[in-house]
């Protein structure tokens, strides 16, 4: 007598926004996704790990393009202070490239965990959704790179003069390290300012009416959250984050209209 074959039990599907799944079931599906996220920032990882030189180079970029212009002032040769600074660098370059590459898959399994409930006619901002949080990381990362020169340069002025900077490895690639962070998320933030207006937390009725309050917020938030603090990168990051909140006002006034003109439909057919 053949036994029916058990294989992995298959997640239950989210038909309806009415649909609830069980403690078990989000467990279950949490751990699917951490794991995902897990093996994507890990081949990200030993990519980098493999063209280590490159990156490193590219990262070294800025610094050393302002080291060509005040020899007098700077080191172009970043330096470690002890044996293990070599390796600890290495893997330090690995993860944060990793986790940068790894960014795509990162934003696809949040979504995929967080808006099972939605209107099933709302999943389709999920392509959308995706695209424009890599787009807007990535443009992020790069206003941060092209800022780092004058960053430097702010920065390294307030030493004084007959001073010489002289940085670790370790102290450099934290700061890029940061940079970067600082303004990819920075730029997540009208994004999410669509995706509280698709939930509807807030209104796009709101944005426009506290508009000047936003960039009161807008200019604060980019200075706090700014590694190096000079005006320079606090106007780099504020700017395009000034925009694309009336972008993100713009897009929630259209998913609005769609949602009304919706809703007007299905009353329409219920009558």
């Amino acid at each position: 007598m053949k036994l029916p074959f058990r294989g992995r039990i298959a997640r239950p599907k989210l038909k309806t926004p009415e649909d609830r799944m069980t403690l078990t079931d989000h467990l279950a599906e949490l751990r699917m996704r951490i794991i995902r996220i897990v093996l994507s920032v890990g081949l990200g990882f030993i990519l980098v790990l493999t063209f280590y030189e490159p990156v490193l180079g590219f990262l070294k970029h800025p610094y050393t393009a302002y080291c060509k212009s005040h020899a007098a002032t700077c080191q172009p040769n970043l330096v470690f202070l002890s044996p293990l600074s070599g390796f600890t660098t290495r893997i330090s370059i690995a993860s944060y490239a990793g986790i940068f590459l790894a960014i795509p898959v990162i934003l696809w399994q949040l979504w995929k965990f967080i808006v099972p409930g939605l209107h099933p006619n709302e999943k389709k901002y999920a392509i959308p959704f995706i695209l424009s949080a890599v787009f807007l990381f990535l443009l992020g990362a790069f206003i941060a790179y092209i800022s780092l020169e004058p960053a430097l340069s702010f920065l390294i002025s307030w030493a004084g003069k007959g001073t010489t900077a002289t940085f670790t490895v370790n102290d450099y690639v934290g700061f890029v390290g940061l940079m970067t962070a600082a303004f990819g998320i920075g730029l997540e933030f009208p994004l999410l300012l669509v995706f509280l207006m698709l939930v509807g937390v807030i209104s796009y009725r709101t944005l426009l009416k506290n508009w000047r309050y936003a960039i009161v917020g807008i200019v604060v938030i980019a200075a706090v959250i700014t590694p190096s603090g000079d005006p320079f990168s606090l106007f780099a990051l504020a700017t395009p984050m000034l925009i694309l909140y009336f972008v993100a006002a713009l897009v929630g006034m259209r998913i609005q209209k769609q949602r009304e003109r919706r809703d007007a439909e299905e009353q329409a057919i219920g009558v």
